[in-house]
């Protein structure tokens, strides 16, 4: 029976996923194996009558530079008990190829533990996909799709810095990153904004919205200080993994709930909130400043894939085969930029129960300590007496007295 390898990608769109698609499919058809695509992601693969495709050269070369996925994903997590070893026999299957995040390279660890347990001789190599940069990949190495959505982002960003300038008002933009603050981070740092709020900035204290208005208002002051009357903020919606319901629920914004009655966070423009605790607090305070507020997610996620992302994939995806023929499998394909393709295996970044550790901004790396000791403007303890003119307790707006930083 003819040797085929399986490609199903999981979790949301990326730029890239059809360049790895047409990668491996391209480099697999050339050495003679049928490539079969997989649609649902996981939500099919464990079923009778799965959905798939069969990826030919033609398709393959058509799909190399488009945008989002040619196979329909799903964020579905099978359960252990769902496990089958029925779809990989029938079709010969010998590589498992996975294309996602860290959810999807969780699964595809516990899958590859499933078949290494019924000693199926079947490999499984991951591709690591997300615009949130999460993965933990070796330091330098960006997760595929990141590089697209962070140009993208830049683009759109100074579109809405061009446009505070021009009015005279504010924005508070929110910015997709789950738990980590790499795309906040790297579209503000880009974009000059002079206030970025990211999770891994709470390291000395808890992460609570009334501190996160604080920092914002840090900035405007400082920058009516300085006399300039406008400015972006940019707030990592990552934030919100790390408040309990009763934080989010006393913020006083109206949510629905799901099935566990905890608040339906996707069905609300996380900007929205951000902003309008902003402008409740300004309100208080007397200060008249406008501020919009400016959601960037979804536009970021099915991008036409910039060169670096091109390039980056196409090695991704060859290497791949790479590894395939060195015989590994329940590993994460890397490439550098001279395209070193290395393995990283997943029992080494998950934890006990095979959850593959998050990669957070590193508070304490070279980039992240310029970036918020001397690229954001923000209230200091030498800026209290001015501060006065617009607070009554300057001192609580104190940029490092908010996070309990030392000074």
């Amino acid at each position: 029976m003819e040797k085929s390898i399986l490609i199903l990608a999981g979790g949301g769109p990326a730029p890239g996923i059809n360049t790895v698609i047409s990668s491996v499919s391209k480099i697999f058809l050339k050495n003679g194996f049928r490539v079969i695509g997989l649609h649902d992601g996981y939500k099919n693969l464990f079923t009778d009558n799965p959905s798939t495709i069969d990826i030919n050269f033609e398709q393959a070369d058509g799909i190399l530079g488009r945008g989002g996925s040619v196979l329909r994903m799903s964020r579905y997590k099978p359960a252990d008990p769902e496990f089958k070893t029925d779809f990989f026999v029938k079709n010969n299957v010998q590589l498992l190829v996975t294309i996602g995040g860290d959810d999807t390279a969780s699964t595809a660890n516990r899958i590859a533990n499933f078949l290494k347990d019924r000693k199926f001789p079947i490999q499984n190599i991951h591709v690591p996909k997300t615009i949130d940069n999460d993965l933990p990949l070796p330091i330098g190495m960006p997760t595929f799709g990141y590089q697209s959505a962070k140009e993208e982002g830049v683009r759109i960003g100074r579109t809405i810095y061009e446009d505070a300038r021009s009015s005279g008002n504010w924005f508070v933009i929110s910015a997709m990153g789950r738990e980590a603050g790499h795309l906040a981070f790297g579209i503000g740092a880009s974009c000059h904004y002079p206030m970025i709020v990211i999770p891994e900035m709470f390291n000395k204290t808890k992460l609570t919205l009334d501190k996160i208005t604080k920092l914002i208002v840090s900035s405007i002051v400082k920058r009516k200080i300085l006399e300039i009357p406008y400015g972006v903020a940019i707030v990592s919606e990552g934030v919100f993994h790390f408040m309990s319901d009763e934080d989010i629920e006393s913020s006083g914004i109206q949510f629905t709930y799901d099935d566990h009655g905890h608040p339906e966070l996707g069905n609300v423009s996380k900007a929205h909130i951000y902003n309008l605790l902003l402008q409740i607090k300004l309100k208080q305070l007397g200060i008249n400043v406008k501020s919009r507020p400016v959601e960037m997610g979804y536009e970021l996620r099915c991008l036409v894939p910039s060169a670096y992302d091109l390039q980056y994939c196409t090695f991704l995806g060859l290497g791949v085969k790479i590894l395939f023929d060195q015989g590994l499998t329940g590993c994460v394909v890397t490439a550098d930029t001279a395209g070193n393709v290395q393995p990283l295996f997943l029992k080494d970044v998950a934890d006990k129960n095979g959850k593959v550790k998050t990669r957070l901004v590193d508070m304490d790396a070279n980039d992240a300590k310029m970036v918020f000791k001397d690229g954001l403007q923000y209230l200091t303890k030498n800026d209290i007496e001015a501060a006065k003119k617009y607070l009554k307790n300057p001192e609580e707006y104190v940029f490092n007295n908010i996070l309990e930083w030392e000074d």
